[in-house]
């Protein structure tokens, strides 16, 4: 049951976009487990010479020139060690700040945010991605990468999202998605002095949106824009080396039969990563993250499978499971056994390991060594 609950969850997030749709989502739906891209830390190397050492040297007479040049140098190692320091705890910049969150609201801080709750895992990636992990003073409780954000206290989101928890951690800053909890619930927040802001990727351009926006609140801008371009050099290189022409198709499976199955349509970063590869996401025709039969996946049989389903270390994992699909067998990529299960997210949360995710699947699709 509790892995069944967690799948659940898992397959809420991605499909959030479709049932937002929809016009509505119930309570299960609603909860956030969509991550977090490990970030670098940030050090600052300080050099420092005691009072003592000066005044040593000062009274040392054959060597004051060279005394003086040496405390000299590390007063100025020193400070730029400090001014490091500080760099790290308070962002790149400091002063106001104003965005305009993704539902379109205008947000002003006036510093860089240092104490932060994110409740979705793709919010704790970026936050990582671009060094302002240790703003983090509460996540949601499904943020899960890196390994890092595993020390900070969890709280629950979604539709179970208690705003007690949230504002016992003094946040001046909480980031949520669109759909993961209700406007009364950010109006709270908001009354208790708690800024929220509303992060909601669905596609490539929108995970570049997010991660500047983040950027910008954190004072991060350059680190940001690092991130950004780093992916799109990642993307550029796939696009140049695939030589797919779109005869071959793949089908993504987001939620395994047992739970019903959902895949990732058109306008979603999978299919865009899809386009890159110059392979055909064979359910191009549904609109974001969409319900689909088992006949539809036989009638349009896939050249490829990827799926993100989770495996428990029981029973068969998930290719064995597709493979083993009563009716499946002529299905090419299962005659090929041509699935891939990306069970770390890097494909399904609108974050900066997308590219990572589209690196896996190149490699899927084209072989390792491929050039």
């Amino acid at each position: 049951m509790k892995n069944r609950k967690f799948l659940t969850a898992v397959i809420a997030v991605m499909l959030s976009c479709a049932l937002a749709a929809c016009g509505g989502q119930t309570g299960t739906q609603q909860t956030t487990i969509a991550a977090a891209a490990e970030a670098a830390a940030e050090t600052a190397a300080s050099a420092q010479i005691t009072a003592e050492e000066v005044t040593k040297a000062a009274a040392e007479e054959t060597v004051a020139e060279n005394a003086e040049a040496k405390t000299e140098a590390s007063e100025e190692a020193s400070e730029a060690g400090g001014a490091s320091a500080e760099s790290s705890a308070a962002g790149e910049v400091s002063g106001p700040v104003t965005i305009t969150d993704m539902l379109g609201r205008e947000i002003t801080l006036e510093q860089p945010a240092t104490r932060v709750v994110a409740l979705t895992p793709s919010d704790c990636e970026i936050l990582f991605a671009i060094g302002a992990g240790d703003t983090l003073v509460g996540r949601g409780e499904y943020c899960d990468y890196p390994a890092a954000v595993l020390d900070i206290p969890a709280v629950q989101s979604g539709a179970e999202t208690n705003i007690e928890e949230i504002l016992a951690l003094e946040p001046q800053l909480l980031i949520m998605s669109a759909m993961s909890q209700t406007e009364e619930q950010a109006a709270q927040l908001e009354a208790a002095g708690v800024q929220v802001v509303i992060s909601d990727a669905q596609d490539i351009a929108g995970v570049y949106t997010a991660i500047e926006m983040i950027g910008k609140l954190m004072g991060r801008d350059e680190s940001a824009a690092e991130v950004i371009d780093n992916m799109k050099a990642i993307f550029a290189e796939i696009e140049e080396k695939s030589t797919g022409d779109g005869s071959k198709t793949i089908y993504f499976e987001v939620s395994p039969l047992e739970y019903g199955l959902y895949t990732a349509g058109a306008h979603t970063f999978m299919d865009e990563v899809a386009n890159m590869l110059g392979v055909k996401n064979c359910f191009a025709d549904v609109e974001g993250w969409g319900a689909i039969s088992e006949e539809q996946v036989l009638k349009r049989n896939p050249d490829y499978i990827m799926t993100i389903t989770m495996y428990y270390g029981e029973g068969p994992t998930p290719e064995e499971e597709i493979l083993g699909r009563a009716g499946w067998e002529n299905v090419t990529a299962v005659k090929n056994k041509a699935i891939l299960n990306l069970v770390d997210n890097e494909l399904s949360r609108p974050a900066p390991r997308l590219a990572d995710g589209a690196r896996k699947l190149y490699d899927f699709v084209y072989g390792e060594d491929a050039e």
